[in-house]
C-alpha cells in the first residue's frame, strides 16, 4: 500500500505540445472513490481555481488523497499535491508534493524554468539542504498538470488510434510515457452510463505495475475529457478509481 495515492496521481498523461487551457473552468471540483482490491481504500479530490502566479494567469490545481475505513486504520494516508499551471501554455510553473503515507513523509517543491530547460527542487523537510537545480526537457509536465493538459484538447481532437509522447515529473524523477487512444466505450457510473475514450498509457513494468500496459483510463468523450474510471494492475493487487462527484465542469455531462 505504500505510496498508493501517489499512483493515483500518476495515471493521467498527455501530449507534449503547449496548449491553452480553455476547456477548464475555475471552481471545478472532481471527487473520486478509490478501491484497492476489494477494499474501499480512500478518496481523492481535485479542485481548480484561476489565479495569478509570478505575474501571469495560472490555474491553481490542488489534489488531496486520503485513506478511509479499514485501510486508514492500518495505513493512514494524507497526500496533498498542488500545481500552478500557466493558463496560456498549459505547462507547470510550480509543483508541490506533500505526502504522509504511514510512516513515510515527503515534502518537495519544484520550480520549472521552461526557457532554460531546468527545474529546481527544494526539500521542505530538510530546509538546511540547499535547493538543487537539474536539467529538464521541453514540454515537461508534473502529475497534476499532465492530467489537466489532456483536457485542453477540444472534442474530436483525441481520436481512436492516436498516440502521444510525454515526459512527466513524478516525485523527484523524470518518467517518459506513451499514451494511446484504444477505443470508445460506454462506462457505467453512479450517475449513469457515459461515452468514454479508452486510453492506455505505457508504463515501466516491474517497479510498480504488473505489465507495461497495466493501466487503463476512461475519459468522457466530450470537451471536458474528465476521467470517469481508472484501473491499474499493480505488482501487488489492483487499484481502481471511480468518479464519485463533480461540480462546475464547463460542459454538461451526458449521462444516460
Amino acid at each position: 500500500m505504500k505510496k498508493i495515492f501517489s499512483l493515483f496521481g500518476s495515471l493521467f498523461f498527455v501530449a507534449i505540445f503547449a496548449q491553452k487551457l480553455d476547456n477548464i473552468q475555475s471552481g471545478e471540483v472532481l471527487n473520486y472513490r478509490i478501491h484497492y482490491g476489494f477494499l474501499n481504500a480512500g478518496t481523492a479530490t481535485l479542485t481548480t481555481n484561476k489565479t495569478t502566479f509570478r505575474g501571469n494567469p495560472h490555474f491553481h490545481v490542488k489534489g488531496v488523497g486520503k485513506s478511509t475505513g479499514l485501510v486508514k486504520t492500518f495505513f493512514p494516508v494524507n497526500d496533498v499535491y498542488e500545481s500552478y499551471m500557466n493558463y496560456e501554455t498549459g505547462l507547470p510553473s510550480y509543483y508541490i508534493r506533500n505526502v504522509k503515507e504511514g510512516k513515510y513523509t515527503q515534502h518537495l517543491e519544484t520550480s520549472f524554468n521552461h526557457d532554460s530547460l531546468t527545474l529546481t527542487i527544494a526539500d521542505k523537510e530538510k530546509p538546511s539542504n540547499p535547493p538543487k537545480t537539474l536539467k529538464s526537457v521541453k514540454g515537461i509536465q508534473d502529475m497534476l498538470s499532465a492530467f489537466y493538459f489532456l483536457r485542453s484538447f477540444d472534442v474530436g481532437e483525441i481520436k481512436v488510434g492516436k498516440q502521444f509522447q510525454l515526459n512527466v515529473w513524478i516525485d523527484d524523477e523524470l518518467f517518459p510515457f506513451q499514451l494511446k487512444v484504444a477505443g470508445i466505450e460506454n462506462v457505467k457510473t453512479k450517475f449513469g452510463s457515459i461515452s468514454c475514450l479508452k486510453i492506455i498509457p505505457s508504463v515501466i513494468s516491474g517497479r510498480v505495475f504488473k505489465a507495461k500496459e497495466g493501466v487503463t483510463l476512461w475519459v468522457t468523450n466530450d470537451g471536458n475529457h474528465i476521467p470517469v474510471a481508472i484501473k491499474a494492475e499493480l505488482a501487488v493487487g489492483s487499484l481502481k478509481a471511480d468518479l464519485d462527484g463533480y461540480q462546475n465542469v464547463k460542459y454538461p455531462l451526458n449521462f444516460q
